[in-house]
């Protein structure tokens, strides 16, 4: 079974900025290319989970409810668009809980994995776009993949506390890499082509 997990925002969907929420479903709106990822994802059978630490419920800057709606809008989305979501987890415990699902623990990991008959880390992949999601996916022993389009940027590599395996534009590029359609290049408009380790 192939298995990929997604963050949410700034890998789907538009990142709202640092200390940041999308808090209504009119603010929900996705990267160019995602829902086009998603689908070469699903046709090539892939089970994808999203995982999203969502503190703005926990914080009272949104509330669940509004959390549920923009999900549902979205995964009407996903669907209207040929691809299919296994599964979406939330962490909306505050940073401060001390919980066990908020990333990088791997409480929502487990909970995803109990859905499926999960046989190999090392075929599964982890996209995000922070050094937290690196950090998740290194922590369930999966391979890794950055994104520039939400919160991290390649300038600050020196300082990441944790390397990915890949680092890529968008999702699509993501896809692209974990498909096989290239060999994990980093291509963005400000800089050359480079291999990633």
């Amino acid at each position: 079974m192939k298995i990929i997990f997604l963050d949410r925002d700034g890998v789907i969907n538009r990142y709202p900025g640092d200390k940041n929420y999308v808090t209504r479903v009119k603010d929900f709106a996705f990267l160019p290319g995602a829902l086009t990822a998603l689908k070469n994802l699903t046709k090539e059978k892939y089970r994808i989970f999203i995982i999203s630490n969502q503190a703005g419920v926990g914080k009272g800057t949104y509330s669940q409810a509004a959390l549920d709606a923009i999900t549902d809008l979205m995964l009407k989305k996903v669907n209207k668009g040929g691809a299919e979501i296994s599964g979406v987890f939330y962490c909306t415990h505050r940073a401060d809980a001390n919980c066990s699902c908020r990333k990088p623990k791997l409480g929502l990991i487990r909970k995803a994995l109990k859905k499926i008959r999960f046989k190999s880390a090392k075929a599964t992949y982890f996209v995000g776009d922070s050094i937290m999601d690196v950090q998740t996916g290194k922590n369930s022993g999966f391979k890794t993949i950055l994104v520039l389009s939400g919160k991290e940027k390649l300038k600050n590599q020196n300082n990441w506390e944790a390397q990915p395996d890949f680092i890529a534009k968008d999702l699509l590029a993501a896809t692209k890499i974990v498909l096989n359609e290239n060999s994990g290049y980093l291509c963005h408009s400000r800089c050359r082509p480079q291999k990633v380790r």
